[in-house]
């Protein structure tokens, strides 16, 4: 009751004072490039290791099966299709660049119980579908952490544009 009678003296004038103040934001001034502080030869290897990177390179996985849930009938009843793939974080690190190192064991896939990214899939109707929509989620999983973790190169076109930018005028 307190409360409304609080809301309650606030007239529609003071209302209409209070919608009107003007919202002042602040903006942080930076004087270089977002990517300054990175190790540029750690960005260049995960560059060019991400140019040569397909799904072979992936580690293989261990995969064990479970009944899928939903609808389905006797099909789902019967058959384990199911497929829950483990792929060991000491594998992919060993194939991985160090600058995606922390952003594999920051995903969300991964379970600290036994130090592995753990997919499931249950959306075919055989094994060997799930299990290669394992492998496809690694590998979009695998790619997303290097988007996050690595920058794009400047292009050629934006660094003479903020070249030109701090050339003092003589």
């Amino acid at each position: 009751m307190q409360f409304i009678s609080r809301v309650s003296r606030v007239t529609p004038w003071t209302r209409l004072a209070l919608t009107r103040c003007p919202l002042t934001t602040a903006r942080f001034k930076r004087y270089q490039a977002f990517d300054a502080q990175l190790d540029q030869e750690a960005l260049t290897e995960a560059r060019s290791w991400y140019r040569k990177f397909d799904a072979s390179h992936l580690p293989r996985g261990s995969t064990t099966y479970a009944r899928s849930s939903g609808p389905g009938g006797q099909h789902v009843n019967k058959t384990e299709t199911k497929a829950i793939t483990a792929f060991p974080v000491k594998d992919l690190v060993s194939m991985l660049p160090q600058s995606l190192h922390s952003g594999i064991r920051a995903s969300k896939y991964y379970t600290a119980s036994n130090d592995s990214l753990t997919f499931h899939a249950q959306t075919r109707r055989s094994r060997t579908a799930n299990t290669d929509e394992n492998r496809r989620k690694l590998m979009e999983e695998v790619s997303r952490v290097y988007r996050e973790q690595v920058p794009s190169e400047t292009s050629g076109d934006k660094k003479q544009k903020h070249g030109e930018m701090w050339v003092s005028p003589s």
